[in-house]
């Protein structure tokens, strides 16, 4: 019989002899409303119907089951889950280290890469690491953090989600993508 096939990959669904109801509301393979049937009645007209007898709603009283290919089902329910993972973004942190006594040359390449990493939709850490006694001077890191942000807000990318913060050896700040909607 080959009401057994889907016992084995289904998880998430009773199928077939796996649902345990007395009476069932049925739905035909058109999406019609068929009604409250005996189950043994809704399993033979299935079984007639050479498809699967699926129970969608087992919470409800009576559960509520459909006659369908569980198979193709299965493989449609895949298919959008897949494109659903293909269509979403996935916002990556990407981190941009500075230093206090950065050149201009060294603090513009690091700039663009920031605006890139932007553009690309990731949020970016900027992060001016202090060495030795820098530490004492954290204002120029303040300076440096606050310059990128003018410049990156300047330009319309970002909004700033974390303003600059010291931690430990490090003044930290995050900048997010503006929303593209």
């Amino acid at each position: 019989m080959p009401f057994w096939r889907w016992n084995a990959i289904s998880k998430d669904h009773q199928i077939n002899e796996e649902i345990r109801a007395k009476e069932v509301r049925l739905v035909g393979p058109e999406g019609e409303q068929i009604g409250i049937k005996p189950f043994r009645e809704a399993m033979q007209m299935a079984i007639d119907a050479n498809l699967d007898l699926v129970n969608v709603a087992p919470q409800a009283k009576p559960p509520v089951c459909r006659i369908m290919d569980y198979g193709k089902f299965r493989y449609e329910q895949q298919k959008k889950e897949k494109e659903a993972r293909k269509n979403q973004k996935i916002v990556d942190l990407k981190e941009v280290w500075f230093r206090a006594n950065i050149d201009e040359h060294d603090y513009q390449t690091k700039m663009r890469n920031v605006l890139k990493f932007l553009k690309e939709g990731d949020k970016v850490k900027c992060s001016v690491r202090f060495r030795g006694r820098e530490i004492a001077h954290s204002n120029i890191g303040q300076k440096i953090l606050e310059r990128v942000a003018n410049e990156a807000t300047a330009a319309e990318l970002c909004v700033i989600e974390r303003i600059p913060k010291l931690e430990g050896r490090s003044m930290i700040m995050i900048l997010a993508p503006k929303a593209t909607h």
